[in-house]
C-alpha cells in the first residue's frame, strides 16, 4: 500500500474538503465591504435607538435585531446577490418575523414552533420572491421569544428599511450598483456574440434546479469572460495579421458577374471582397448573393437559371444585374490587421460569418480570415 492511498492520506483529503477555497476578492473590496457593514449597522442602530429614546446599553433588543447583522453581510459584501436585494431584505425578514409570530401563537411547543416557523418562512419567501437567509433567523427568533406582531414592524421592519437605505447610499458611493438591475438578456449591438445563447443558459439553470447566490445576468457575464480568457490562453497574442490569408483574391465594383463567378469556381472560394481602385472595401459578394438573385427560391432549373444570370446580355440597357456591385452585400464585417484573432472566433463559429476581410490602418484590403485560418492557428498554437 502506497502512502498516497493510506488511511491517513485519505483522512487528510477528507478533512481538507471542509476548508473552503480562497475567495477571489482583493483587499480593497474586503475593506469596502467590512467598512460598509459597520457603517450600515451603526446608522441603523443609532436611528432606531434615538426613535425609542433609549439610553446607550439599555434594552438594545427593543430597537435592534440580530438578523440585521447577517443582512449587512449580504447588502455590503454581496450587493449584486439576488438574496441581498432590497425586497429580499425588507420583505424576507419582515414577513418571516410575522410567520414566527403566528407559529408562536398556534404551536405551544417552542421547539416545534421554531422548526415550523423556519420552514414556513422559507416557503413564504420562495412564493413572494424575497428569499433572504436572515429571514429564517428572524422567524426562529420571534417563534422562540413569542414577540407579537408589533415587533415585526418595529424594530424588524424599521431596521431593514434603514439598512437598505444605508446600503443604497454606500454602495453607490463606492462604485457598486445597489439595487442590482438585471441587464437585458442577449448580446447587445456592441457585444461580440458568445458560443451559448440566453436559452442555453436558461436550460442549464433549469437543469441545475438549485438556488444560486448570483444573478442570471452576472452568471452570463462570468461565463462570457471565462470564454474570452480561454480564447486568450489558446491564441495568446496572435493578431489577425498573423493568421490571415495575405493578398486575397478580390474584385472591383464593376467586375462582370460572369468573371466573378468564374474566379469563385476556379479558386474554390465562396466569397470575394469587393474593393475600389484604392483597394478599400466597398462590399462582399458571396455564392449566396448569386443564388438569391438567380431565384433560388424556385428549385426547378436552378443550374440553368444561374448560368443565364451570370452570362452577360451584351446590350447597353438591361434590367438584369451585370456587374458585381449590383448584387454584392454592402454591409461588411471587417477586422483590423492588429485586432486580436480570438475576438473573431464567435463571429466565425456562431454569427454566420465565413469570410472576414482584414484591413490596414488606411482601410485597404490586406487579407482575409476564414474558419480554416482560425482552425489552423488553433492547431498550431494549442
Amino acid at each position: 500500500m502506497t502512502s498516497s492511498t493510506s488511511p491517513v492520506h485519505r483522512l487528510l483529503q477528507w478533512l481538507a474538503a471542509f476548508w473552503p477555497a480562497r475567495l477571489p476578492v482583493d483587499a480593497r473590496e474586503r475593506w469596502r465591504a467590512l467598512l460598509g457593514a459597520g457603517c450600515g449597522v451603526l446608522f441603523t442602530a443609532l436611528l432606531c435607538r434615538w426613535w425609542v429614546g433609549s439610553a446607550p446599553g439599555a434594552g438594545a433588543a427593543t430597537w435592534l435585531v440580530a438578523p440585521i447583522g447577517a443582512s449587512a453581510v449580504l447588502v455590503f459584501a454581496a450587493p449584486a446577490s439576488p438574496l441581498a436585494q432590497p425586497w429580499a431584505v425588507v420583505g424576507g425578514t419582515t414577513l418571516s418575523a410575522l410567520v414566527g409570530t403566528l407559529c408562536a401563537l398556534v404551536v405551544p411547543d417552542p421547539a416545534v414552533a421554531g422548526a415550523v416557523a423556519v420552514a414556513a418562512a422559507i416557503g413564504v419567501m420562495f412564493w413572494l420572491r424575497c428569499l433572504h437567509p436572515p429571514g429564517g433567523a428572524a422567524a426562529l427568533m420571534v417563534a422562540l421569544t413569542g414577540a407579537g406582531a408589533p415587533f415585526a414592524l418595529f424594530p424588524v421592519l424599521a431596521n431593514c428599511v434603514l439598512l437598505v437605505a444605508a446600503g443604497m447610499l454606500y454602495n453607490r458611493l463606492t462604485g457598486r450598483a445597489y439595487p442590482h438591475v438585471p441587464a437585458p438578456s442577449g448580446p447587445s449591438a456592441n457585444q461580440t456574440p458568445s458560443r451559448f445563447s440566453p436559452a442555453d443558459l436558461d436550460a442549464a439553470l433549469a437543469h441545475y434546479n438549485q438556488v444560486i447566490d448570483v444573478s442570471r445576468d452576472q452568471l452570463e457575464t462570468l461565463l462570457e469572460r471565462a470564454e474570452s480568457a480561454s480564447y486568450q490562453r489558446r491564441f495568446g497574442d496572435l493578431r489577425c495579421g498573423d493568421v490571415m490569408t495575405a493578398e486575397p483574391l478580390s474584385v472591383l465594383f464593376g467586375t462582370p458577374l460572369e468573371e466573378a463567378w468564374r474566379l469563385m469556381r476556379q479558386r474554390r472560394v465562396k466569397a470575394l471582397p469587393v474593393t475600389d481602385r484604392a483597394r478599400r472595401i466597398v462590399g462582399i459578394v458571396t455564392v449566396a448573393d448569386f443564388l438569391r438573385h438567380a431565384g433560388m427560391d424556385r428549385p426547378d432549373g436552378i443550374a440553368e437559371r444561374l448560368r443565364g444570370f451570370v452570362r452577360a446580355t451584351g446590350t447597353v440597357h438591361s434590367e438584369k444585374p451585370e456587374v458585381v456591385g449590383q448584387i454584392m452585400t454592402r454591409e461588411v464585417r471587417v477586422a483590423s490587421v492588429g485586432r486580436a484573432a480570438r475576438e473573431l472566433i464567435p463571429l466565425l463559429s456562431e454569427a454566420g460569418h465565413h469570410h472576414i476581410p482584414v484591413i490596414d490602418g488606411e482601410r485597404r484590403l490586406v487579407g482575409v480570415i476564414t474558419q480554416s485560418d482560425l482552425i489552423r492557428a488553433l492547431y498550431l498554437g494549442g
